[in-house]
């Protein structure tokens, strides 16, 4: 999830089961599905983050790890979001 004006709902982690304060954003992709320049995003606590980055990089999916902070996607104006696939399940 993603804080917005309109809902002030706290970004989190996308780890299965977790609450926590997301910290940073992956941007990833599938090269299958996605064009070059299209990044996907999932977010990750302090926690996760090793975990979650190791997931997408064996796929070679990987493509950049930020800080939330500092995170802006120049491709779009929305804000990262969403669970990690196979962390739901």
């Amino acid at each position: 999830m993603f804080p917005t004006p309109a809902d002030p709902v706290r970004p989190i982690c996308s780890a299965k089961g977790c609450r926590a304060d997301a910290r940073w954003v992956l941007a990833w992709n599938n090269p299958k599905l996605h064009t070059p320049e299209r990044r996907k995003t999932w977010l990750a606590c302090d926690e996760h983050r090793e975990h979650l980055s190791q997931f997408l990089a064996i796929r070679g999916f990987l493509k950049d790890t930020v800080a939330f902070a500092d995170w802006h996607d120049p491709h779009t104006t929305q804000a990262p979001a969403g669970r990690a696939p196979g962390e739901d399940s």
